[in-house]
């Protein structure tokens, strides 16, 4: 293993992710070609098992070059974990909530109580709405610039359409008996 391969295999790496979720070195494999496949452990957070694998070209005489880079998934990484019983689930999630609960109740006791701290969000949300809401460039004081006022007066606008188009059918009517055309 060189270290020259192992460098510019990180380095290649921290453009596509952050350094911190590059792990150990796993192998460095030389193939016949001159290609080194150079993987890392995967350390970023929902990726058990997976290897940063990167490809380097090796030719007589030349310094190394980056080929390709990319996540890859190890052995198993893949599979669903064991199945386990909905009741030792349900037990393992009430056993968990009563350590919350617990949690909380030490904390108020101490004085600290959260309610205290949610009760200051709460301001600070509301202030925040005030200002969404009051702001002069909204369109009409609409958020989404549809003015409800003005959709609800051509609701009425309509009915009174619907009331002369049953006019209309009972003058259609009357010119069908005269001989009329329909037309659609």
């Amino acid at each position: 293993m060189t270290d020259q391969h192992t460098d510019l295999a990180r380095t290649a790496l921290t453009e596509i992710t952050r350094a911190e979720t590059i792990g150990e070195l796993l192998s460095e494999v030389t193939e016949e070609d001159g290609t080194v496949t150079v993987r890392f452990a995967s350390a970023l957070a929902g990726y058990p098992g997976w290897a940063w694998t990167v490809s380097l070209a090796q030719v007589e005489g030349e310094a190394p070059t980056v080929l390709e880079a990319e996540l890859m998934p190890g052995d198993g990484a893949l599979l669903a974990p064991d199945w386990v019983p909905w009741s030792e689930r349900l037990a393992d999630y009430k056993a968990a909530q009563e350590a919350l609960e617990a949690d909380a109740t030490d904390t108020e006791v101490d004085g600290d109580s959260d309610d205290d701290l949610d009760d200051d969000d709460d301001l600070d949300d509301d202030s925040d709405e005030d200002d969404v809401l009051g702001n002069d460039v909204l369109h009409g004081g609409d958020l989404d610039g549809v003015d409800i006022d003005a959709l609800e007066g051509d609701d009425d606008e309509s009915d009174d359409d619907d009331d002369s188009d049953d006019d209309d059918d009972d003058s259609f009517g009357d010119d069908d008996a005269e001989g009329a055309e329909r037309t659609y």
